[in-house]
C-alpha cells in the first residue's frame, strides 16, 4: 500500500486542478494507536476535488502553514493570475480566489502568511452559518470529514502513523479520481481526468509508473 501511494501521491502533485468554487479547509479527528492525530482537508465547493488529505499529530501554526505551502504550490498560478486581473479594483470589490474555515486561529496565522495579498480567507465559519444570515457554511468539507470517518470507523482504528499516513493519501486519489456516486468524478469537473478505463484505479496506477 505505502508503495502505491507514494506513486500515486507523486502523479497527483503534478496536476493542477482547476479552482472552480470555494476552498473549504477543516480537519477530522482520528487515532493512531490510541493517540489524536488530524486529517488536514482542503476541498473545492463545487468540483469536490480534495486538494489535500494530510495526516498530522497536530494542527498548530508550522503544520498549516506546510498545509498551506503545499496549496499554493498547486493552486497558487490560478490565485496569481485571478489577482492580477481584479487587482485594478477597490478591495472590497475584487473577485478572489476564497478560503472558508472556522475559527482556529492557526488556519488564519498560515494563510496570511502564505495567501493574505493574493486571495481572501472567510474566518469562522461553522456548518451552520446559513441560520445566521450568511450565504454559505462549510458543509463541502465536512462531508469529506464524515467520509473519512466511516472509512474509519470500519477500521476501528490506524495501528501505525506511517501506514496511516499511506492509506489516507491512497485514500484520497481514490476518491478524486476513481470512486464516487456518479460516472463523473471530483476530477473530471477540475479539468484533470487522465482518460481512466473500466478498471480506473489499475489503470492510474500504470500512469503514474510511466
Amino acid at each position: 500500500m505505502k508503495c502505491y501511494s507514494k506513486l500515486l501521491g507523486k502523479f497527483e502533485r503534478k496536476l493542477e486542478p482547476e479552482v472552480k468554487g470555494r476552498i473549504h479547509v477543516d480537519e477530522v479527528v482520528v487515532k493512531v494507536r490510541g493517540k489524536r492525530c488530524y486529517v488536514l482537508h482542503a476541498v473545492d465547493s463545487k468540483t469536490k476535488y480534495c486538494f489535500e488529505g494530510t495526516l498530522d499529530r497536530h494542527r498548530n501554526t508550522e503544520v498549516y502553514e506546510g498545509f498551506f505551502k503545499r496549496l499554493k504550490r498547486c493552486m497558487g498560478r490560478q490565485i496569481r493570475a485571478l489577482f492580477e486581473r481584479e487587482g485594478h479594483k477597490p478591495p472590497k470589490q475584487r473577485e478572489l480566489v476564497t478560503f472558508v474555515s472556522d475559527k482556529w486561529a492557526a488556519i488564519r496565522r498560515a494563510f496570511n502568511r502564505h495567501l493574505y495579498r493574493i486571495a481572501r480567507l472567510v474566518h469562522g465559519v461553522p456548518i451552520a452559518c446559513k441560520r445566521f444570515g450568511l450565504r454559505f457554511n462549510n458543509n463541502p468539507v465536512e462531508r469529506r470529514n464524515q467520509d473519512v470517518k466511516q472509512r474509519y470507523k470500519v477500521m476501528r482504528g490506524f495501528k501505525n502513523f506511517s501506514s496511516a499516513r499511506a492509506f489516507l493519501l491512497l485514500y484520497t486519489v481514490v476518491y478524486n479520481f476513481v470512486r464516487h456516486g456518479t460516472k463523473e468524478t471530483p476530477a473530471h469537473r477540475a479539468r484533470v481526468w487522465p482518460g481512466l478505463g473500466r478498471n480506473r484505479l489499475a489503470d492510474l496506477i500504470a500512469l503514474s509508473a510511466r
